[in-house]
């Protein structure tokens, strides 16, 4: 996900995912946990997608 697909959106699609991409990094990090991750690369992917929507959030304000 790149910072020019996000920029557009209202701040109610941000809040949501913002909230799947939370779930997201919760799930990857339990099946890290149990080993069951294949790719341990996707987590800090799924961290930099965060702060991405989170930046935009506050260029909203």
């Amino acid at each position: 996900m790149k910072y020019i697909e996000i920029k557009d959106k209202t701040a109610t699609e941000l809040n949501a995912m913002l909230k799947e991409k939370k779930l997201l990094l919760f799930t990857l990090k339990q099946k890290l946990k149990t080993m069951q991750l294949t790719n341990p690369k996707e987590i800090s992917q799924v961290k930099k997608d965060i702060a991405r929507i989170n930046t935009a959030i506050s260029a909203l304000r």
